[in-house]
């Protein structure tokens, strides 16, 4: 299982700002996060990719 932070899912999203990726993690339409480390939280890559084939259509791979 691959884990993405708010790091990796800025770049999913197309390189958008850490303070923009972060309001959009904490939507509630957004996946839950599998934990909350001490370096913040993390969440599936695979659930986050879904999230954007969903929402973000033009932003998914493919």
């Amino acid at each position: 299982m691959d884990l993405v932070g708010v790091s990796e899912i800025r770049e999913m999203l197309g390189n958008v700002s850490r303070q923009r990726a972060s309001v959009i993690a904490n939507q509630r339409n957004f996946p839950e996060p599998v934990a909350v480390l001490a370096m913040g939280k993390v969440w599936r890559k695979s659930d986050v990719a879904a999230w954007i084939r969903e929402h973000r259509p033009e932003l998914a791979d493919g």
